[in-house]
């Protein structure tokens, strides 16, 4: 990845994101100070960030989806939980 080549053979899609950090890690006093560019690299590198928000917006969908299924039962008469005895 470093190398700058990516699979197809052109530059890596998160090669400029490297290229960044390192520029700044070469010159940095601390190691906090690049923090945001190692950040950025490693979001472009595994999507961890896009894949939490993506998983996230499911759930309310389906939550969302359950509550209007909820009120649709109680619209029509049906019991909604599920304790029948």
């Amino acid at each position: 990845m470093a190398s700058g080549w990516g699979i197809t053979g052109n530059k890596g899609r998160c090669y400029d994101f490297w290229t960044d950090f390192s520029v700044c890690m070469s010159g940095c006093k601390e190691l906090k100070d690049c923090s945001l560019l190692r950040e950025d690299y490693l979001e472009c590198l595994h999507h961890s960030k896009e894949y939490q928000r993506r998983n996230s917006v499911y759930k309310e969908e389906q939550r969302q989806i359950r509550a209007a299924g909820g009120q649709e039962l109680e619209e029509i008469g049906v019991s909604s939980d599920n304790n029948h005895l």
